[in-house]
């Protein structure tokens, strides 16, 4: 997640970073764990050299016929090699310490990040569009709740609070905005459409961040038990002896097949193979399922908060072909986010759900090409809003509310008039190569032999549910239906408006 080069070689710069991050000082706790650890390694080098040279030695001492030399030189090997065990344990232990470290840091902020504490210091770049003036504006809710097609007390008979069940008219636009942004996305900005597993291993949303710090904000799947497991091994065993029984009866009975007795004996013959041709797909299936378990099938799986955890891991422990850079990855998901800490923050309505979908934008290229990928996909962004004809601005946010993993954030707020107010749609982030590196993913640039870390960047382009929101609140109408925005007409079959059901 950082370069240690770096730490070591700039103390007071990396300091610097965290501290306008809000964080603590860490270099000296950093520099020093890497400094006992570089020591275990270099006395670990010193004893694997000894035990090299000590071992040649034997051979020369046998066929001298030295035997004290021979008995001291082995001794001497024993030695050290009960002493590598114990060294290169202490040596993993500082390293794996100073990993948990740094996994706790968050990203260095960029030098044109402004300072600042909260939302407050984000400064804004541009604004477009004008707000039109709605006498009484009513909240998305209110009119989704009017239309008979946006139901949250249903859902949460369902699933509880933070869930909304969409219906008629209303569902419909949902899936009309998803694929209106993947259509532009795609076919305007060159993205590549993927539909990713949301449901990830540790290792994957370590690589993105959200592990180990953000484990609260996230859904777990648990595993199944070690009590299944022992289940299966003890079905398995017991199936096994039955099938063995009904192995011997049934050649017992083929055995004793003869002309008087065929009938009788036949038909019993045929009743045990198939209480063997049973036992042995259900044989397969328990070898199946404990194969499963055994091959990490069965271990905790964690819902994704955002595709970017998906797209990002494709490149995962790879090395990249440098010519396939720039990487654009794109994906429409479900979204899954505990919201941890927004106790009494937009309790009603659609604004912070458990669930919701969201169209990501996901670059991979060079250090060199971040920071003009970066302002293209926030353009990318801001068109799909353009097109949608809905207000908003764009803010550059501070270094005390930027993301965890960013080193640079644009959010997009888009006009709601039911709140009268800006609120986010869109972040769009410069990761720098800080998720390279946890997810050890890398390129060879051309005409190079050393391999480097890529950049990063990830975006909403945008979330659905806050555009549908957007959406509801900006082409309200007088009697209480909704105007369909021109670019979504072809996606909704040509309908213009949404009507009460």
């Amino acid at each position: 997640m950082f370069d240690l080069t770096f730490i070591r070689e700039n103390p007071d710069a990396f300091d610097a970073g965290l501290k306008r991050r809000g964080a603590a000082a860490h270099a000296d706790a950093v520099l020093a764990l890497d400094k006992q650890a570089r020591a275990l390694t270099q006395q670990l080098n010193e004893l694997q050299t000894k035990r090299n040279a000590a071992s040649k030695q034997i051979g020369a001492a046998k066929a001298k016929g030295d035997e004290d030399a021979f008995k001291r030189l082995m001794a001497e090997v024993e030695a050290v090699k009960a002493e590598i065990p114990a060294v290169k344990a202490e040596e993993n232990s500082k390293r794996e310490e100073m990993k948990a470290l740094l996994s706790a840091l968050p990203n260095l902020p960029a030098d044109d990040v402004p300072d600042g504490g909260d939302e407050a210091d984000n400064a804004e770049i541009r604004k477009w569009g004008e707000p039109a003036a709605i006498d009484g504006a009513k909240e998305h809710f209110e009119i989704g709740e009017a239309l008979g097609q946006m139901d949250f007390e249903t859902a949460a008979k369902m699933s509880g609070a933070r869930f909304v069940l969409l219906s008629g008219g209303l569902a419909r636009l949902e899936r009309a905005i998803a694929a209106f942004m993947l259509d532009t996305h795609t076919q305007e900005f060159g993205y590549t459409e993927v539909s990713p597993p949301v449901l990830v291993r540790d290792e994957a949303l370590y690589g993105t961040s959200q592990l180990p710090k953000f484990k609260e904000d996230l859904f777990v799947v648990e595993a199944p038990t070690e009590r299944r497991f022992r289940e299966l091994l003890g079905e398995y065993a017991r199936n096994k002896i039955e099938l063995e029984k009904l192995r011997s009866k049934f050649i017992e009975f083929v055995e004793n097949l003869d002309s008087s007795n065929r009938d009788r004996v036949g038909g019993l013959a045929d009743g045990i193979g198939v209480a063997f041709d049973m036992s042995i797909d259900r044989q397969a299936e328990v070898v199946s399922e404990i194969e499963n378990i055994e091959n990490g099938l069965g271990e905790e799986k964690w819902l994704i908060p955002t595709a970017e955890v998906s797209l990002t891991n494709i490149v995962r422990e790879e090395i990249i072909d440098d010519d396939t850079l720039p990487r654009r990855y794109t994906a429409h998901t479900p979204c899954f986010r505990s919201e941890a800490g927004s106790a009494g923050r937009d309790t009603r309505g659609m604004i912070r759900l458990h669930q919701f979908t969201k169209v990501e934008l996901v670059s991979i290229t060079t250090p060199e090409a971040s920071n003009a990928e970066h302002e293209r996909m926030t353009e990318c962004a801001e068109t799909i809003l353009k097109k949608l004809e809905l207000p908003f601005r764009t803010m550059v946010l501070c270094t005390g509310d930027m993301g965890f993993s960013a080193r640079k954030t644009y959010d997009l707020e888009v006009w709601l008039p039911g709140q009268g107010q800006y609120r986010e749609i869109s972040s769009c982030s410069n990761c720098g190569d800080f998720q390279a590196r946890r997810m050890n993913a890398r390129y060879r640039p051309d005409g190079e032999k050393a391999l480097q870390f890529p950049h990063t960047l990830n975006g909403s382009g945008l979330a659905v549910g806050r555009t549908l929101v957007a959406i509801l609140e900006n082409y309200q109408q007088p009697d209480g239906s909704v105007a369909v925005p021109a670019a979504l007409q072809p996606y909704m079959g040509g309908v213009t408006t949404i009507e009460k059901a």
